[in-house]
């Protein structure tokens, strides 16, 4: 039977081709076999750490909660990783972001660079986040000279947005919302709208007293004078854990009382006494432990362009594996 020239055609082109990919293959495996299992390695280590950094850098980051902030949300050496994509990755570690129609929300659990943070520059923090995501978070290398790891990010809960203003009333606090007179105290605002994360406290209300006392009595030590007899002993009362408001308030109280001419005193008198303002653009950001937290209360509103991801599944310890809320 005689066959038609196109189907010889057809026939011997995909003849040479097969033959083609099969000696493509063959010559890939010879150099395979001849390449030093070394290098091998290395070029796998680096295409590995390569993908690795793509990851941490635009979709997910693994981070080990460093301290109990958070507690009861996140636990101290909780490893969880952030979504860093929701908000518009940075381009390089600390230099620029994407863009993102997302921002951050009220309640959110965010991630955000630590304003007190000293870089050793890109290369290293290019480095110890490659070796970091690569282990899971279980190697850090950014250390301080004790040899505790640095906290180079900080992780909390985004409380107040632009236009809010926030004060603390015996250690609770109250907002009062963009565009409103009213104040309303957190704790109720969260649980009208249904949120499921606890505020933990580790003062109690009565404490309070002492802590006004023992400002008093700073107070009047700065400025050398005579303690009164019952604040004194008012302040002795004082338990181990303390709100560095309240007693700040009622010292700079008793300062600005005997300096009423001081327009020195009467900033910082008013700065804790009428709490904080958040400006537009920027979020709040408070831990959920709120006697025991290093927050926007001391070093103030955020930029949003500075937080990096937000909270998204703990993986580790596997009985505590979930979904941050």
């Amino acid at each position: 039977m005689t066959v038609h020239p196109f189907f010889r055609r057809l026939t011997g082109v995909t003849e040479g081709f097969l033959a083609r990919r099969k000696a493509v293959k063959r010559i890939k495996k010879e150099r395979q076999r001849a390449k030093n299992p070394i290098v091998d390695w290395i070029e796998a280590f680096i295409w590995a750490a390569g993908v690795v950094l793509l990851i941490n850098q635009y979709l997910f980051q693994a981070y080990q909660i460093p301290s109990g902030s958070m507690i009861s949300t996140l636990m101290e050496q909780d490893r969880i990783f952030v979504n860093k994509l929701v908000y518009g990755p940075e381009l390089l570690p600390g230099l620029g972001k994407l863009p993102s129609p997302v921002k951050p929300k009220r309640e959110d659990v965010i991630i955000f660079e630590s304003p007190e943070y000293v870089s050793r520059g890109p290369v290293f923090d290019i480095a110890q986040r490659i070796l970091y995501m690569l282990t899971l978070s279980f190697v850090d290398i950014d250390r301080d000279d004790a040899g505790a790891p640095k906290v180079h990010f900080l992780i909390k809960r985004a409380a107040g947005m632009g236009g809010d203003r926030f004060e603390s009333r015996n250690g609770d606090l109250y907002i009062r919302f963009a565009g409103e007179t009213r104040w309303v105290k957190e704790s109720d605002y969260t649980a009208e709208r249904g949120f499921t994360h606890v505020l933990s406290r580790l003062i109690q209300e009565e404490e309070y007293k002492s802590m006004q006392a023992a400002g008093e009595v700073l107070g009047y030590r700065n400025l050398a004078v005579e303690v009164p007899e019952d604040t004194a002993a008012a302040a002795a009362a004082l338990g181990g854990y303390t709100d560095f408001f309240a007693i700040q308030r009622a010292r700079l109280g008793v300062i600005r009382a005997a300096n009423p001419h001081s327009e020195n005193y009467r900033v910082r008198a008013a700065a804790f006494a009428q709490g904080w303002y958040v400006p537009e653009g920027r979020v709040l950001p408070l831990g959920d432990n709120r006697d025991n937290s290093n927050d926007g209360r001391y070093f103030g509103p955020v930029k949003l362009s500075k937080v990096l991801g937000r909270g998204s599944v703990i993986y580790w310890p596997l009985g505590r594996m979930r979904f941050i809320k």
